[in-house]
């Protein structure tokens, strides 16, 4: 049920109708095809009388109907065909933020049967040059604003179809075009009535190449049928109860799997609209949501956190969301989030393979992620099934070293395609014939998941190991912490120290006794749990999805010339509180590493 205005807290967010929809729908990858191919399905809704006139893409005060959309998307398909050589494969790449020409070069490359690839705009140099390269990109559509990232590659690619610019939906103090050629020209270009081809593209061919989050490491290309972003979309109109007249509100970025299989491709398959935001803005979410009339929107990372750290306002809940689906939330972020906002959340968990999904249905622990589906276990890195989580009476993990493990999907690889050209990847990815996600996890003995971080988050204090995760869940329930990260740094006789990134919310005052005192009091943090490191961070370095980036944190560690203006505060064994880690206690220290033989440790 939606809680009402200062009802208590609970751990249900979402009305009994939004809940069931969820544990009713399809497993992913299971829903049935919508319509026989991506331009089937365009196609009828340009041309059906009834969905043709309706919006389908609202962008500040612009709106295209589904007609229009067609329209475009034939234009984009018309250039696609005259740009792209047919010996290769016909793969178009997008540095864009979430504007129309993201949609239509979308649609324009499933009329023809191309591939768009999404181009993350934090790569740089020679990591971006990679994604472009390897995902074999005849042809890249920019925009003024993203032209430096790609101008000190640009000559050293084989592009046959070379770059274009659009300045269509520029703002007034974006840069001059000064690379490649104008989009806008080279559509005018086209022969009188180029349009939608009319071709009948195969259901399995490519339609997206989405990268991975690259937290942990190089980000991988996920491949993406048509099939795929079309059973994904009619699951998630299942799963949203998205309509003709629903409108979803797009801010997190469209090269991410989230906002294309959460945000438009259910508007693309209902004959619904979405509005975008080139990103999303915590301060302007609620003007653009009003404007636009939405009515859900998807989320992944922190989005939920920015929210929240906005000055509360008496009309918060004056808009007209009706639901709200994504992951990563933590269980009091969401509670708080759905109160404020009047909005029904559905927190889920999965990745971009989509081969284990698990959702918070049933009523879960409020720590949990969902409940066991059929085929998905956790083992250890032999395959074998571990036993149940233990906890004490106060709710402490007692038997980390033998229940967490890795989440795998023991009956195959379930809607996930492939990565594309990364055999590796796919051996690692899919050995034994299982998916093998690189998420940790432990289970209770009543089948509820607990996420513990990535495989690459185990953290070794004295010889135990445990995971990331579950302190940094503790850590976060503390009401001045907005945002945190907890991740290991090198101890100087081996293995690992806890440390943690906090962001405060605005006007908060960190005391560091008081912190000391609230974690020593915090019943389920394992006395081994406890940081030795706070860093207090203006900003946390993350992905354009808001995910944290660990290993920028990790590497950074407690060093002052990594660390910026950031204060780090450290607590020694037996202290009661923190305090300051000086430029004394920093040079100590790399001392000692030195003494103890470690002193690669310091600089990793």
């Amino acid at each position: 049920m939606v809680r009402e205005r200062g009802a208590s807290r609970t751990h249900v967010v979402a009305p009994a109708d939004v809940s069931e929809r969820v544990a009713l729908a399809p497993a992913p990858g299971e829903a049935p095809l919508p319509a026989p191919h991506a331009a089937a399905l365009l196609r009828r809704h340009g041309t059906d009388p009834d969905i043709a006139p309706r919006p389908a893409v609202r962008f500040g005060d612009r709106v295209w109907t589904h007609g229009q959309l067609l329209e475009e998307a034939g234009r984009f398909a018309a250039l696609f065909r005259s740009r792209l050589d047919p010996a290769r494969p016909p793969h178009v790449a997008v540095l864009l933020d979430n504007t129309p020409d993201y949609v239509f070069a979308l649609c324009g490359a499933g009329l023809v049967g191309a591939a768009l690839v999404g181009l993350n705009h934090t790569r740089r140099d020679e990591h971006l040059a990679r994604d472009i390269s390897y995902t074999d990109v005849q042809l890249v559509i920019t925009e003024p604003r993203h032209q430096d990232l790609l101008s000190p590659v640009a000559g050293g690619l084989d592009l046959p179809g070379g770059v274009l610019m659009s300045s269509r939906f520029a703002d007034d103090d974006d840069p001059r075009p000064t690379l490649g050629e104008s989009l806008a020209d080279a559509l005018d270009q086209l022969p009188e009535g180029a349009g939608d081809p009319g071709d009948e593209p195969d259901i399995g061919a490519l339609w997206a190449l989405l990268f991975t989050s690259g937290t942990s490491a190089a980000p991988k290309a996920v491949c993406c049928s048509q099939r795929r972003l079309l059973t994904t979309g009619n699951r998630m109109t299942m799963v949203l109860g998205v309509g003709p007249d629903d409108v979803g509100y797009v801010a997190m970025p469209l090269f991410h799997s989230n906002s294309l299989m959460v945000g438009l491709a259910p508007a693309l398959v209902a004959g619904a609209s979405v509005g975008l935001a080139r990103k999303f803005s915590a301060s302007r979410f609620l003007d653009d949501v009003r404007r636009y009339g939405a009515t859900w929107f998807n989320y992944t990372g922190k989005p939920l956190a920015y929210l929240l750290a906005t000055p509360e306002r008496p009309d918060d809940a004056d808009n007209p969301l009706r639901l709200a689906y994504g992951n990563e939330g933590s269980p009091q972020v969401v509670e708080a989030v759905a109160d404020r906002f009047g909005v029904a959340i559905v927190d889920v968990f999965g990745s971009t393979e989509g081969a284990i999904a698990l959702d918070r249905s049933g009523g879960p622990p409020r720590a949990s992620v969902g409940r066991l589906r059929q085929g998905i276990k956790i083992v250890d890195p032999d395959g074998n099934e571990l036993p149940a989580a233990r906890f004490d009476a106060v709710g402490r993990l007692e038997n980390a070293e033998e229940c967490v493990g890795e989440m795998v999907n023991v009956e195959g690889q379930g809607p996930f395609e492939g990565y594309y050209r990364n055999e590796e990847a796919m051996a690692k990815t899919t050995r034994n014939g299982w998916y093998w996600s690189g998420d940790l996890g432990y289970v209770d003995e009543n089948g509820w998941v607990y996420f513990a971080g990535r495989t690459s988050d185990w953290l070794r204090v004295d010889g135990e190991n445990f995971p990331a995760a579950p302190i940094e869940a503790i850590v976060a329930r503390h009401p001045d912490v907005m945002l945190t990260s907890v991740y290991g740094v090198p101890d100087v006789d081996a293995g690992d120290q806890i440390m943690v990134a906090l962001v405060l919310r605005d006007g908060a005052y960190f005391d560091p006794s008081a912190f000391a005192s609230w974690i020593d009091a915090q019943p389920d943090l394992s006395p081994k749990w406890r940081p030795r490191y706070v860093r207090l961070a203006g900003v946390l370095p993350t992905t354009p999805t808001n995910k944290v980036l660990t290993r920028t944190l990790v590497h950074q560690k407690f060093r002052s010339d990594r660390v910026g203006e950031d204060v780090v505060l450290v607590r020694g064994r037996g202290e009661d509180a923190f305090r300051v880690f000086g430029a004394d206690d920093e040079k100590a220290l790399n001392e000692a590493f030195t003494a103890a033989g470690r002193a690669q440790a310091w600089e990793l």
